[in-house]
């Protein structure tokens, strides 16, 4: 069993950074390949980032490569998302999940866990 917590969403300018957090409960949070997903308003969930268990790998959607950088320290059981350069369209709920598995999948069926959510709000 894994809990998970986001924090760090908050309202920031367009142009701005935030770096969210998911720190996770247990003792097996280096097994868990981690994902970032999103939900903004009237639209479905979307993935966002990922990260393997071991942290050698990730993955980005196309709208969010070469702005945001998905992270992990094991040694804290916390997963991170530094988001630079916001835009407007990134507003949204951000979600972190975790997969009992080394690799990350790209649909959000496929993760065992799931936080609770942070927003983040970026005007323009």
């Amino acid at each position: 069993q894994v809990q998970l917590g986001e924090s760090g969403g908050r309202l920031v300018q367009a142009g701005g950074s935030l770096r969210l957090s998911c720190a996770a409960s247990g003792r097996t949070f280096s097994s868990y390949a981690m994902g970032w997903f999103r939900q903004a308003p009237g639209k479905e969930r979307e993935f966002v980032a990922a990260i393997t268990s071991s942290g050698g790998s990730t993955y980005y959607v196309d709208s969010v490569k070469g702005r945001f950088t998905i992270s992990r320290d094991n040694a804290k059981n916390t997963v991170y998302l530094q988001m630079n350069s916001l835009k407007p369209e990134d507003t949204a709920v951000y979600y972190c999940a975790a997969r009992r598995s080394y690799y990350y999948m790209l649909d959000s069926y496929k993760y065992d866990y799931w936080g609770q959510g942070t927003q983040v709000t970026v005007s323009s």
